[in-house]
C-alpha cells in the first residue's frame, strides 16, 4: 500500500512539474521565438524571406508589440510605421512575419470603430 502512495505522489509531482514547464513556455513563447531584435523600420519594410531567414520579420515582432504598438494608437500611424499590410479587413490588419516555428505567422492589429489600436497579437496560419 505504501508503494502505491509513493508512486502516486511521484506521478503527481511529475504532472505538476511538466504542467509548470509547459505553461511557462507557452506564456513566454512570443518572447523566446519573436524577441531577438529591436524594431528597425527600414529592415521591416524591405524584409523578404530567404532560405536562411524564413522568419524574416519575426525577430522584431515582440519588440514592436511591447514597445511601439501602444493601445489607442491611430491606424494611420501604425501603417506609416509598418507600411502596407499583407491582409486587411474591417477593424483588422495583418503583417506577414514569415515561416516561424514551422508555420506561417503574422502580426495582427485590431482596431476599434474609431480606428484606434485595441491590441496586437502574433497569430499562426
Amino acid at each position: 500500500m505504501n508503494v502505491i502512495k509513493i508512486l502516486s505522489l511521484i506521478a503527481a509531482v511529475l504532472v505538476f512539474v511538466i504542467s509548470l514547464l509547459f505553461f511557462g513556455w507557452w506564456a513566454m513563447k512570443d518572447y523566446f521565438v519573436f524577441g531577438d531584435e529591436r524594431f528597425d523600420q527600414v529592415r521591416w519594410v524591405t524584409a523578404q524571406a530567404t532560405k536562411d531567414t524564413p522568419c524574416y520579420r519575426g525577430d522584431m515582432a515582440f519588440d514592436l508589440k511591447q514597445r511601439l504598438l501602444l493601445r489607442g494608437m491611430p491606424k494611420q500611424a501604425a501603417t506609416i510605421l509598418l507600411g502596407r499590410p499583407t491582409w486587411e479587413d474591417f477593424g483588422q490588419i495583418e503583417y506577414e512575419l514569415g515561416n516561424c516555428l514551422w508555420r506561417e505567422h503574422g502580426l495582427r492589429l485590431y482596431f476599434d470603430e474609431n480606428d484606434r489600436l485595441i491590441r496586437s497579437r502574433i497569430v499562426q496560419h
